[in-house]
């Protein structure tokens, strides 16, 4: 069996949401006070995870996993359970999107563990505006975590960026220059409807388009021929900066969707399949964990509800509504 939808595509990309618990407060994913976090009843545990995982990897076609939150950091035990999803044959690749806090003590455990891949959030360099969109001094945390996980030898160390209009959009070159000093892989997001507050607009949006055109009054870029080739599913769309053999990502997930070549299904920390970030539905798998079912039947209801998967994520239709769940309870 394969996770298969009805228009063709394939899901092999497994995003796992330990917890939507976490130790910031970005202004576009979590409001100051925080959330009401899931009872701890509900958050699936280890084993769990590891026999979902399992399933996946064994019976539907699983090759990647990757292990989000809220911050997945604040998950306990978080190098044991990298290392058991590690030994699973075949062994899917495990990556990790994280803001970095915590990071520096535990990049090389997590790395010896089984541990791949990694992206770390950064949006500014700015010790002040870090302080002003999450809501907590710890910019000094996250680049010790950015180069803890490259001495880890998690390369690249990828860096996504989101920038804010009138916040830290005048940036964008200073992230460019830093990220090419530190042998770091930038990818700028553009900003999604996916903050708890539903205040996200479009207009007020910065696009893919003015990224670059910002970053062009500084270098010179040009789309990478290779990647243009080889590009597939990733959602990074990648400009050489001419002269050097640095590409920066540019990921238009508003502006240029590219739901046609998804390839990706999401568990949130309390068990429920979702096939989109923008999903406004959800399959649950936690209940027929834990009354019983057998790996055959949940992985059945597991190729039923990737069958249900919709053609786009309909942001640019009139008829859009966010999903009631924030980006901190989905994963990235």
């Amino acid at each position: 069996m394969v996770l298969a939808d009805a228009f063709g595509r394939v899901a092999t990309d497994l995003r796992i949401s330990l917890t939507d618990r976490c130790n910031l407060r970005c202004t576009y994913c979590m409001p100051v006070e925080g959330l009401d976090w899931l009872p701890r009843a509900d958050v699936l545990t280890d084993e769990e995870i590891l026999r979902l995982v399992t399933i996946g990897v064994a019976r539907l076609g699983i090759t990647t996993v990757r292990l989000t939150g809220g911050e997945p950091l604040l998950r306990k035990n978080l190098e044991l359970l990298v290392a058991d999803i590690a030994a699973l044959s075949p062994a899917p690749e495990i990556a990790l999107t994280t803001n970095g806090i915590g990071l520096a003590a535990r990049a090389e455990k997590l790395a010896a563990a089984g541990l791949k891949r990694i992206n770390i959030s950064l949006d500014t360099l700015d010790p002040g505006t870090f302080t002003e969109l999450a809501h907590r001094p710890r910019l000094p945390d996250v680049l010790a975590g950015v180069a803890a996980a490259r001495e880890a030898g998690l390369n690249p160390v990828k860096i996504n960026s989101v920038l804010l209009r009138g916040v830290n959009d005048h940036e964008a070159f200073d992230l460019l220059r830093w990220a090419m000093a530190e042998q770091v892989q930038l990818r700028f997001i553009e900003q999604m409807p996916l903050d708890p507050q539903h205040g996200w607009q479009r207009d007020g949006m910065i696009t893919a388009a003015e990224i670059k055109q910002n970053l062009s009054q500084h270098v010179e870029l040009v789309e990478d021929p290779e990647d243009a080739l080889t590009r597939g599913s990733a959602p990074a769309e990648l400009f050489r900066v001419v002269g050097t053999g640095y590409s920066v990502g540019i990921i238009a997930a508003v502006s240029k969707p590219f739901c046609g070549t998804c390839d990706r299904v999401r568990l949130t920390a309390d068990g429920q399949i979702r096939n989109c970030l923008f999903a406004r539905t959800e399959s649950d798998l936690r209940t027929p964990l834990r009354s019983g079912a057998s790996d055959s039947e949940i992985a059945a209801l597991w190729v039923a509800a990737v069958a249900n998967k919709q053609p786009g994520h309909g942001i640019n239709d009139p008829s859009f509504l966010q999903p009631d769940r924030p980006m901190s309870a989905i994963g990235g």
